[in-house]
C-alpha cells in the first residue's frame, strides 16, 4: 500500500537541522567546568544566557547521551553498558534500564546541568510494558523489540487491514493482545507503554503519554493522526497511550530528579521516538531518495519517500517524518550476529585483509537466534551461518556480504512497493566505522554509500528536545 499527505498536514520537525548530509558540520566543543569563562578556544557564553538540549538512546545492548546546543554542536557524550541484573533467573530490564537512565543523567558534566533546557529519550521499537498505573509497578516483564507473540496473530489479523503494521508478530499490538489474553486479575487501571515513553516517565511523572513513531505498532494512524475505530472499539482500548509528535513538551522535570541530579526547575521533558528515527535525524537526510542504514546490534533500512508504503507480509511500515514519510523495516541481522563470532580486536584485524572488490561466493543468513522480521516477517527463520571456511577472513567476508545482500533485498522491496527509488545511503551506527564493509555495500547496493556526520541516535533524540524546547505545543 502505497499513499501521500500533502504538505500542509505537518509542520516539518527539520527546520531545525537543513544540512547537506554528507558534508562536515560544526566541530564538536568539550567545555571546562568553568563554563562562564569559555572553552578555551575563544568560545564564551553565559550559563544563565546558553541553552543546551540533551538526548539519550536506549539501544540494544546500552545507552549514550549526547548534549548539543542551538546550533548543533556537541558539548558532551557519554555511554553506558547496562547492567546485568538477574530476576527469577531472568534480566531484570525495568531495573537495568531504570539505573542506566540515571547514570546518565549523573554523567552529564555537573557545570553544564544547571543549562539543560530539556531532554528527549529514544528507545528500541515495540519494546512493550504494561504497567499498574495505581501502583506505578510493571505488571509483567518487558516484552523485547525482538520477541514474537505468534498466538496473539491471528486475532490481532481478525480485526486489523489485511497487511496492516501490527500484523506481525513482533508488534506492540501482538504483545498487548498476548499479555491481555493471558492475565486474570483486574485491568481497569491498566496502561501500555514503550520502552521510551515510560524512561521519560520516571523524569516527569505524567503516566501514558507517547509519541506517534512508538506507537505505530500498536495500531495509531499516523496520517489521521488518532487511533482507529477498529482499534479503539477492542476491549483493551483503554490500555492506549495518548500521543503526541516527537519533541512535543511534556512536564517539567520532576523536583526530587531535579533537585537530586542539578538540573533546572525549568528544564522540560519531551516526547521522544524510536531508536531507528533517531538515528535518521542524526543523519540529517531532508530529501526524498535519501536513506540512512543503522548498522548497530540489528539492521535497520530508512527511506525518506513522498509516499506512505505498509505491508506487513515483508516487516515494511511508514513512519510519519513531517510532510514525508519514513519508509523502511529493521532486520535482526547485524553487529549483535558478529560480536557472538568475533571480538572487536578480530573484527578490526580481519577486516584489514578482506579485498571489498571481490565478491564473496558464501552466502549466509545471518541471525543471532530463529526468527526474522524484515525483509522477509518469518518468526521461524534459521539462522544460516554454514559452512565455515578455515581462513577467517573468507567467513567474515561471507558474513558482511550476506549482511549487505539483505540490505539490498530491502531497499528493492521498498521501491517495488512504491516508495521513492533509493538514491543515496548514508550510514550510522558502529558499522558505519568498518570502511571495507561500506566499500563492500556500495558494490552489493550499486549506489554511493557515506558515513553519517553524527552516527549517534543520542543525537538526533537531542534535536527533538531542541524541537521541544523551541516550540509552542504542549501535550494534553
Amino acid at each position: 500500500m502505497a499513499t501521500s499527505i500533502s504538505g500542509s498536514a505537518c509542520s516539518s520537525l527539520f527546520h531545525l537541522h537543513h544540512f547537506n548530509t554528507c558534508k562536515k558540520l560544526p566541530r564538536r566543543r568539550s567545555y571546562s567546568a568553568n563554563c562562564n569563562k569559555g572553552d578555551g578556544n575563544g568560545v564564551e557564553f553565559e550559563n544563565e544566557k546558553k541553552k543546551l538540549y540533551l538526548g539519550m538512546d536506549f539501544g540494544t545492548s546500552g545507552a549514550r547521551y549526547a548534549l548539543i546546543d542551538h546550533q548543533g554542536n556537541t558539548y558532551a557524550q557519554g555511554k553506558r553498558d547496562y547492567p546485568l541484573y538477574m530476576k527469577e533467573e531472568k534480566m531484570d530490564w525495568i531495573q537495568s534500564w531504570k539505573d542506566t537512565l540515571f547514570l546518565l543523567l549523573d554523567d552529564v558534566p555537573v557545570s553544564l546541568r544547571p543549562i539543560v533546557a530539556s531532554i528527549a529519550i529514544d528507545g528500541t521499537s515495540a519494546t512493550t510494558i504494561i504497567m499498574d498505573s495505581k501502583s506505578e509497578e510493571p505488571l509483567s516483564r518487558p516484552f523485547l523489540y525482538n520477541e514474537s507473540c505468534p498466538d496473539a496473530l491471528p486475532l490481532v489479523k481478525s480485526i486489523a487491514p489485511t497487511n496492516h503494521t501490527v500484523c506481525s508478530g513482533s508488534s506492540t499490538l501482538c504483545k498487548l493482545v498476548a499479555w491481555w489474553n493471558s492475565y486474570d486479575s483486574s485491568k481497569e487501571s491498566v496502561v501500555l507503554l514503550h520502552q521510551a515513553d515510560w524512561l521519560l516517565w520516571l523524569l516527569h511523572g505524567k503516566l501514558g503519554v507517547s509519541d506517534y513513531n512508538n506507537a505505530l505498532k500498536v495500531g495509531y494512524d499516523p496520517e489521521m493522526d488518532s487511533y482507529p475505530s477498529w482499534l479503539l472499539s477492542q476491549p483493551y482500548s483503554h490500555l492506549l497511550p495518548s500521543v503526541q509528535d516527537p519533541g512535543t513538551k511534556i512536564e517539567c522535570m520532576k523536583e526530587d530528579i531535579r533537585t537530586q541530579f542539578g538540573y533546572p526547575k525549568d528544564c522540560l521533558i519531551c516526547t521522544g521516538t524510536t531508536d531507528s528515527i533517531a538515528a535518521f535525524l542524526a543523519a540529517r537526510a531532508t530529501q526524498p531518495g535519501k536513506a540512512v542504514t543503522s548498522l548497530g546490534s540489528t539492521l535497520a533500512i530508512k527511506l525518506l519517500s513522498i509516499r506512505r508504503v505498509e505491508d506487513a507480509r515483508f516487516g515494511v511500515y511508514s513512519h510519519r517524518l513531517g510532510d514525508k514519510w519514513l519508509v523502511g523495516g529493521a532486520s535482526n541481522t547485524g553487529g549483535a550476529v558478529l560480536r557472538q563470532l568475533f571480538t572487536d580486536e578480530q573484527l578490526e584485524k580481519l577486516s584489514e585483509q578482506i579485498n571489498p572488490l571481490e565478491a564473496s561466493p558464501l552466502d549466509y543468513y545471518p541471525l543471532q537466534a530463529v526468527g526474522e522480521r524484515f525483509p522477509v516477517a518469518d518468526p521461524k527463520m534459521e539462522p544460516r551461518l554454514h559452512p565455515r571456511p578455515a581462513n577467517d577472513v573468507e567467513y567474515l567476508h561471507g558474513i558482511l556480504e550476506s549482511i549487505a545482500r539483505i540490505e539490498a533485498k530491502g531497499y528493492n522491496l521498498l521501491k517495488d512497493l512504491g516508495a521513492n527509488p533509493v538514491e543515496e545511503v548514508i550510514t550510522s551506527g558502529g558499522g558505519s566505522k568498518n570502511e571495507k564493509w561500506t566499500k563492500i555495500r556500495e558494490r552489493v547496493l550499486g549506489l554511493p554509500v557515506c558515513r553519517a556526520n553524527q552516527t549517534e541516535a543520542a543525537y538526533g533524540a537531542a534535536l527533538l528536545a531542541m524541537k521541544g524546547a523551541c516550540g509552542n505545543t504542549t501535550s494534553d
